[in-house]
């Protein structure tokens, strides 16, 4: 299970043990999109190849709000 922790500056992720951080510029050079539009599962894209994705996709500006 991937783990995602949205603050305003980035994600820290925890993939298979291994926790890192995607920092929001990152994130945005790797959408093309601004950070707040972005949602949890294009996160979730960028770091599985096939993630398991459940609910209705969130953006991270809904989510920080």
């Amino acid at each position: 299970m991937t783990v995602l922790s949205f603050d305003e500056e980035g994600v820290d992720v925890i993939y298979q043990g291994t926790e890192f951080r995607l920092d929001r510029e990152m994130v945005e050079q790797a959408t093309q999109k601004p950070y707040f539009q972005v949602t949890d599962h294009e996160v979730l894209k960028l770091i599985e190849k096939q993630p398991a994705l459940s609910g209705e996709p969130r953006r991270i500006g809904d989510i920080l709000a």
